[in-house]
Formats: structure tokens, C-alpha cells, sequence
């Protein structure tokens, strides 16, 4: 497998930049997502990169070859890259053997290896059972792996995936995103995997690339991106929670003291001058006797623990419980744990955020 670079990577349609200046590095074997709302310019990368669209300027580098920039371009089947898509794609007439060989026959490879390499894609996506049936006999997760192994058996240098969970029911996501897991664990490709879903973001990838309006916010892994929020749009994307106002206060023995729904507490942050703060349900105690009181609107239960949602000093916030709570009861809040970052444009991206999402 090999590694993908982005440089300066932008795509305009009648003027408008759907892909703006993005720059991203993807070491191999590497499972990258692209998260973010409709129109943010997911997709159009990935059309860049498997050579469906070509820039409007920067380059595309595979492996350390330039597959597309001002001078150069490398037409999609040289490029050796697997694509896997929300629709399956697959030939309605052809076996499961023969969809997932046709990549194979394509490229003139002999019988006797074709056989092999077919047989050995259909043994690591579950499917060798199902090798003479045809599509229509088929799952919808089961299609889905059929692309997979479709993908896989021509050894390509990367893989794109499409949003390839969006036709699958709940249940049938929650065992596919396994499958994919298991997938990369034991191919080690390098995976590029275009999603809306940010559960499957953050369940998959080894980084995630949140984006928004043909740039890329903040680029890190998924424990990253929750703990430690770059801005406000990542912070109210990503995640459960609420984004605040903050304000710098004196500095304490360990960590910076900010000023926050009315209460002075320490924080994590990367900035001695924090215009927000980040606070996440778990960053929340309830207590009886805390400064900061906030009102119950709203109780839900998610197996195991209750999921609160409370008013607080003209804030919606969220908190777990594992008691059920009433309705319009008052409690105490304890804030802890909190991150803090700089944003000054950061009301505007939280309302875009909330619109677009």
C-alpha cells in the first residue's frame, strides 16, 4: 500500500470553491475519514483522488507519484486505486466469483491466478459460501462485502469508500462497521472512507479529517477531536455537548483558570487566551450543594446510565445519570476536565454547524 499526500488541493464549479487549498498527508496503510455535512467537499476529494474530477490547482501524490496537478495527469484505471461505493455497483447478472474476478479479467491476469486471488478476497471478506450466487440472492451486507472483495482482489496501491454503510439498516451498520474494522486490521490497506456519520468516524479511523465548506478544520484521531477540539465547529460537531463562551482568569497552580457559565475553574487548553470552552457529559457532576444550578429538560435512558439535558446560566447542556431525574427539578453542577481554545470566529461556525448538520 502506499502513501496519499494532498498539497494545496482546490476544486472550483462556476467560481465556487468546493475544495479550498486543502493540504493533508496519509501514511500507508493508514484508515483515514472525511467527516463533515453535505457540501463540505468530502466527496469532491475523493473524486479528486480517485481521477474522476481533476484540480482547479494544487496536486495529488500516490506513493510518492504525482497522479494529477498542473502538467500531469494519470487516467483513473492507471492509477491502481479500489473504490467501494454507497450503491455497491455490482453486475446484476455475474456471480459473486465473477464480480469480484471481472477487475482481474480486465487486466489480462491468467486463469490459474485469477482463481487464487479471487478465492483468497471472497475467504477474507466471509464470502467463500456465497461465491456462485448471484447479487439479488444477496444481503445488502453481504453486497457490500461482495465490493469489498471486488476492491481488494486486484491488490490496489489505496482504497476510497464511499459513504458505503448509507443503504444499510442500524443493525446491519453497527455488524459492517465490524467487518470494515476487521478488514483493515487484517489487509493493512490504506484507506480513504467518506462518511456523514460521525459514529462511524470516530469508530473506524485511525484519524479523522473534519471538514467544513471545502477546508479541513482540524485533522487528529477520534479521541482527539473529542477531548481536545480545535474550534467551535469541530467541538460542536463532533460529539455530544455544548460549546461556551470563556474568559481567562489568573493562573492556577497546574493549568490555566478560566471564567465559564458564571464559575471559575481550571482547564486543559492549548492558548493563554481561550474564547470558548468545550464541556462534554462526562466533564459535568451533579450534586446538591454545587454554585452552578441548572434545570432539568429533559430525561432520556440509553441502557445503563440516563442522558439529561439541562439549562444552566442561558446554556443548554448535557450530562449523564444513573438515576432517572424529574423533569423541572433544580440541581446542582460541578464543572471538571474542561478544554478551552481560541476562536473569535467561533459563534458564526456554531450556528453554521447547527444549521447544516
Amino acid at each position: 500500500m502506499a502513501e496519499l499526500s494532498f498539497s494545496g488541493l482546490t476544486k472550483r464549479f462556476d467560481g465556487h470553491a468546493a475544495l479550498d487549498r486543502v493540504s493533508a498527508d496519509i501514511g500507508s496503510g493508514e484508515f483515514v475519514a472525511l467527516l463533515g455535512p453535505s457540501g463540505c467537499g468530502k466527496t469532491t476529494l475523493l473524486r479528486l483522488t480517485a481521477g474522476f474530477e481533476t484540480p482547479s490547482e494544487g496536486s495529488v501524490t500516490l506513493g510518492g507519484e504525482v497522479m494529477t496537478d498542473a502538467t500531469r495527469f494519470i487516467a483513473p484505471e492507471a492509477r491502481e486505486i479500489g473504490i467501494v461505493f454507497q450503491s455497491y455497483a455490482l453486475w446484476p447478472h455475474k456471480s459473486v466469483a465473477r464480480n469480484v474476478s471481472f477487475p482481474l479479467e480486465v487486466r489480462r491476469v491468467p486463469q490459474p491466478e485469477r482463481d487464487a486471488r479471487v478465492a483468497e478476497a471472497l475467504a477474507l471478506t466471509g464470502l467463500s459460501a456465497f461465491a456462485h450466487r448471484m447479487p439479488a440472492q444477496l444481503s445488502g451486507g453481504q453486497r457490500q462485502r461482495v465490493a469489498l472483495a471486488r476492491c481488494l482482489v486486484f491488490e490496489p496501491r489505496a482504497m476510497l469508500l464511499d459513504e458505503p454503510l448509507a443503504n444499510l439498516d442500524l443493525a446491519l451498520r453497527a455488524s459492517m462497521q465490524e467487518v470494515f474494522r476487521m478488514f483493515h486490521q487484517r489487509t493493512r490497506a490504506t484507506m480513504l472512507y467518506v462518511t456523514h456519520d460521525q459514529g462511524e468516524a470516530l469508530a473506524l479511523a485511525d484519524r479523522v479529517a473534519v471538514m467544513e465548506r471545502g477546508r479541513i478544520r482540524q485533522f487528529a484521531a477520534p479521541e482527539v477531536l473529542y477531548r481536545e477540539p480545535a474550534d467551535c465547529f469541530v467541538a460542536g460537531f463532533v460529539g455530544d455537548g455544548a460549546v461556551v463562551s470563556a474568559r481567562a482568569c489568573e493562573p492556577a497552580p497546574d493549568a490555566l483558570r478560566i471564567e465559564v457559565l458564571g464559575c471559575r475553574v481550571p482547564t486543559r487548553t492549548n492558548t493563554r487566551r481561550p474564547t470558548h470552552a468545550s464541556i462534554r457529559p462526562e466533564n459535568i457532576r451533579l450534586s446538591h450543594d454545587a454554585p452552578l444550578r441548572g434545570r432539568i429538560t429533559g430525561c432520556t435512558y440509553l441502557g445503563g446510565r440516563f442522558r439529561l439535558t439541562l439549562e444552566a446560566a442561558g446554556e443548554t447542556l448535557t450530562a449523564f445519570a444513573t438515576q432517572r431525574a424529574r423533569l423541572g427539578e433544580t440541581v446542582g453542577l460541578t464543572l471538571h476536565d474542561l478544554w478551552s481554545f481560541h476562536d473569535p470566529e467561533g459563534e458564526v461556525l456554531m450556528a453554521r454547524a447547527m444549521a447544516e448538520a
